[in-house]
């Protein structure tokens, strides 16, 4: 019946069944209760600070709370669909517990500033779990790294053979990946920590009200500077999942590579036991499940983005109730993103790189061509030229059935004079890889710098 809800004095029939189970969101917003007593122990600690509540009235208001968060804690607490959200469940059984005195807790604070209060919350504290996951990730592609420093491997461009590289840097790769995800949400985290509590329903409130005060015992570094956007900004929400689902993009890039790679085909690492599965009927089979369902979780945080961008394309200033359904996408991206950081960097730090097939494959497809063409250039060969000239090198090798390592020095020099005995140095792995000496390349010296540069500023 309207009598029962907590805002229900303006009507005079009781809300249909139906809409009860249509609006309610406290089935999966309850998850923010915790967060919902912080922000409300803040804000009566203020109201006490400003005179607007006793000590006495904000003692027992805060002693009720707490007392509340304990039977949440223990799954004691009744949620009620009926009361809608977590707010009112909360709010509804301050009052059963403290008395009239409950009711003055909702004092210069509405819905409207308190769950965006409590969703930053809630985000602030993710993000950084997230941050420390995705360390625990990088730190992994660094081990692996340093680990296996002498390993080379094919490069690919187009998915086809290209030029030598070492395993080390191909990891490291991964890692700068991840390091910009990270970046992502430490930015990202600027924006969320700002508190809204204080602006009520849309245009701040009578109460003298000390914003500053509360924004500090709960560690916000500043408080929203306007009222009506601060109860209807879900910026930060999707700019959250935004940067889910980038980190999500790059595991199913990751993942695309290590199921490749355990194929048969490419044969270039083993994948630990425990993060496999084996088929019902073929008992030779082991599946890289987990990367195969890293990837097709990709999809589900993607359509958590588009879902939240949708929300939020059509509504006008300041709060309306479609900003309830920013919860479930948030809260879903989050727990995907969280839970698939966790098993890839157990795969990570268990894989095994098969150094001699990776070797031998780096061999293949005149994977030193390039370095080839570079020699002829720095003879004088015009660059263009040069690349022409080994194109028609290669072009002889397929017809002889024969390597770029397996010619001559009397055959290079049919194609071109400038070739000396100095291009037989050229016709190796180690050669290749060495000579890739600039920043940021491939040589073990540039990449054994580069893991030494990492782990000083990783703290690894």
């Amino acid at each position: 019946m309207a009598e029962n809800k907590l805002w229900g004095g303006r009507f005079k029939e009781g809300t249909n069944e139906l809409v009860e189970e249509f609006t309610e969101s406290v089935s999966y917003d309850k998850r923010l209760a915790p967060y919902d007593i912080a922000g409300s122990v803040a804000h009566v600690k203020m109201l006490e600070k400003q005179g607007i509540l006793t000590s006495e009235e904000a003692d027992k208001i805060i002693k009720g709370l707490n007392e509340i968060l304990e039977e949440i804690e223990r799954g004691e607490f009744k949620w009620k669909k009926e009361l809608e959200d977590v707010h009112m469940n909360i709010e509804k059984r301050l009052t059963d517990k403290v008395g009239p005195v409950g009711g003055k807790l909702h004092t210069g604070r509405s819905r409207n500033d308190q769950v965006a209060t409590d969703v930053r919350l809630y985000v602030r504290k993710e993000i950084k779990e997230i941050l420390d996951l995705l360390k625990g990730l990088r730190r992994a592609f660094v081990k692996q790294a340093e680990e296996n420093l002498g390993v080379i491997m094919p490069g690919y461009t187009h998915l086809q053979i290209a030029q030598p590289v070492l395993y080390s840097h191909h990891m490291l790769a991964y890692y700068q990946m991840f390091k910009r995800d990270a970046e992502r949400f430490e930015d990202t985290l600027k924006r969320v920590n700002v508190s809204p509590l204080g602006s009520a329903a849309l245009a701040g409130t009578s109460y003298p009200l000390d914003r500053e005060f509360t924004a500090k015992l709960l560690g916000f570094s500043q408080v929203t500077r306007n009222s009506m956007d601060a109860v209807s900004d879900r910026d930060f929400v999707a700019e959250t999942i935004f940067d889910c689902a980038m980190v999500m993009m790059h595991l199913s890039r990751l993942s695309e590579e290590l199921i490749l790679w355990s194929t048969q085909e490419f044969n270039f690492i083993e994948l630990p036991d425990a993060f496999c599965t084996g088929s019902s009927i073929m008992p030779q089979k082991k599946n890289p499940d987990v990367s195969e369902l890293t990837r097709g979780k990709t999809g589900r945080v993607y359509g958590d983005l588009v879902s939240i961008l949708t929300t939020l394309k059509g509504l006008p200033l300041t709060y309306n109730r479609d900003l309830q359904e920013d919860k479930e996408p948030l809260f879903d991206a989050i727990d995907t993103v969280k839970i698939a950081l966790k098993v890839n960097t157990l795969i990570v730090e268990g894989m095994k790189p098969k150094a001699e097939r990776m070797r031998q494959q780096a061999s293949k497809g005149f994977s030193l061509a390039t370095d080839l063409a570079d020699y002829l250039a720095k003879k004088g060969v015009p660059f263009r030229e040069a690349h022409r000239i080994v194109g028609q090198l290669v072009a002889y090798c397929l017809d002889k059935g024969k390597d770029l390592s397996q010619l001559t020095v009397n055959e290079f020099k049919k194609f071109s004079d400038k070739f000396e005995e100095d291009v037989l140095d050229l016709m190796s792995l180690e050669g290749s890889v060495a000579s890739r000496k600039v920043i940021g390349g491939t040589s073990p010296e540039r990449v054994k710098e580069e893991i030494e540069r990492i782990k000083e500023e990783e703290g690894f």
